[in-house]
């Protein structure tokens, strides 16, 4: 009980906000890649795979500054996630919901802790920001009881774009296409290689007035370099079926 009381409820408040906010695209993450787990096992897949991606978060938090200013170390993260952009996308609906299941369970979790792991590491950044500034003592505990209140917020998200995937397809196109987006933003970002971004390419960013956003153009190219690689794998993939 002392703990609770001795809590500053305004940074849990700034943290959970964050998370909610940030949260959003880990959602559609966890329910691309359950979407093709049989029913049963879909609760499943998202519990697990936001508890994964949930402690992954926790740990990031204590090193995440000094892990952006590693070099290439974003780069490398913007390609792995380029590339689970385009798996979750070429992967499809191959409608055969009892073959295989538990291990498909296994790689759909696998799928949303790595994603988590290589999105989170701008994201944290934010939340230990809000900790620094208005936690004051045991900032991880602040942290972490935080990003605790936020899971069911992150399950429910996760629940909701699932069973919306289920009638507007274009929501899976939509999802990879942000994972493609990030990757080509944390490519441009990291540390190794910003300078020479700066000074060379300096209108990367492009206004929308309607919307009052910047765009980054290098995420908008690797989002249309998913959505067409990840569609074409996925007829490819369909073609190979109907031809067996």
């Amino acid at each position: 009980m002392d703990f609770l009381l001795n809590l500053n409820w305004l940074a849990v408040g700034q943290i959970i906000l964050i998370d909610i906010l940030l949260g959003g695209d880990n959602a559609i993450v966890i329910a691309m890649a359950c979407r093709n787990l049989p029913r049963r096992h879909r609760i499943r897949g998202i519990l697990w795979g936001t508890f994964g991606a949930i402690g992954i978060r926790i740990i990031l938090i204590a090193f995440a500054v000094t892990m952006l200013q590693v070099p290439y170390l974003k780069i490398v993260g913007g390609i792995l996630l380029f590339w689970i952009g385009i798996k979750l996308l070429a992967e499809g609906d191959d409608g055969h919901d009892d073959v295989h299941a538990s291990e498909r369970l296994l790689t759909a979790i696998k799928t949303i802790i790595m994603a988590d792991l290589v999105m989170s590491i701008d994201n944290v950044i934010a939340v230990a920001s809000a900790a620094e500034q208005t936690g004051g003592d045991n900032q991880l505990v602040l942290v972490t009881f935080g990003i605790l209140v936020s899971i069911p917020i992150i399950i429910w998200g996760s629940t909701v774009i699932l069973k919306l995937m289920e009638h507007f397809p274009w929501i899976v196109t939509f999802g990879a296409g942000l994972l493609g987006y990030l990757a080509g933003g944390m490519v441009v970002t990291d540390v190794g290689v910003a300078p020479w971004v700066d000074a060379h390419l300096p209108l990367l960013d492009i206004d929308v007035p309607v919307l009052d956003v910047h765009m980054s153009i290098p995420g908008l190219l690797t989002a249309a370099v998913v959505i067409i690689v990840g569609n074409w794998m996925a007829k490819r993939e369909e073609a190979r079926h109907e031809k067996s």
